[in-house]
């Protein structure tokens, strides 16, 4: 058995550019995502699935100065981009993270993947029932489903978020983790400048004391700091996935090349 975590990471974002390369105590905030999921138990390893664009050659230049494997891929069909570069390792699992969770907890990871395999489910996640705060999801699916939904997938917002066919098909036997408290609205994740100066204030008061921090340090210092929370609270959950499914398209997949039809 081979568990493979893909961090897919670009350059190109419209609301906050070049977040993935923006400082955290010393380290990109790609660096800071791959060093917490390679705290995980279960994970046999982590490559980071970039664009083929000439600005992400910039996240190509890091993983190749950090040591990490690195694969580039479609910019607009993330899926192609997800399965070209889980095919070349050969995983019987692929975990999806993406690059703008520096605050991405191990022990979730961990917890998802193992509840995974227990149940022997097609696709298991923390998001299917959102109960964890935005930025700590995790989502876990069997290779041979991740290749299938690659072939049959034809909507833009199916190619562009990876797992959208396989949540969507009944086909598929999928597995929630949820959380006993419900933190689903808690924003965590990093898509704005508001979110940046959010976690800033969170690694600023935790990482030097506690580098391997967790949800639950986390949670303690926003219960210390209820202010913090108002940085960012601006902003809601899943906006890219909501604009994607309102301008959807059926897509031309043949050679899995994104053209509108």
């Amino acid at each position: 058995m081979k568990t493979l975590a893909i961090i897919q990471a670009r350059m190109g974002s419209t609301r906050l550019p070049n977040k993935v390369l923006l400082d955290l105590n010393g380290k990109s905030v790609l660096e800071r995502v791959i060093e917490r999921v390679q705290k995980s138990d279960y994970i046999d390893e982590v490559i980071v699935a970039t664009t083929i664009a000439k600005h992400d050659l910039a996240i190509v230049k890091l993983c190749a100065e950090k040591n990490i494997r690195v694969f580039c891929g479609s910019e607009d069909d993330v899926l192609d981009r997800y399965y070209q570069c889980a095919k070349l390792l050969s995983p019987d699992y692929v975990i999806r993270i993406t690059a703008d969770c520096p605050l991405i907890d191990s022990e979730i990871i961990d917890l998802v993947i193992s509840t995974h395999l227990n149940s022997g489910s097609d696709y298991t996640s923390n998001t299917l029932h959102p109960t964890y705060p935005d930025g700590l999801d995790v989502e876990i699916m069997k290779f041979s489903v991740l290749e299938e939904a690659w072939m049959k997938a034809i909507l833009a917002s199916q190619r562009e978020h990876v797992t959208q066919y396989i949540i969507h098909n009944d086909a598929y036997v999928k597995s929630s983790v949820v959380n006993d408290i419900d933190y689903g609205n808690e924003r965590w994740t990093l898509d704005t400048e508001n979110d940046y100066r959010f976690i800033k204030c969170v690694y600023d008061n935790l990482y030097v004391k506690n580098p391997e921090f967790r949800m639950k340090n986390v949670l303690d210092i926003l219960n210390e700091h209820p202010d913090f929370r108002s940085i960012n609270n601006d902003s809601s959950r899943n906006e890219g996935l909501i604009k994607s499914l309102k301008n959807d398209k059926v897509v031309d997949v043949k050679n899995h090349t994104m053209k509108m039809s």
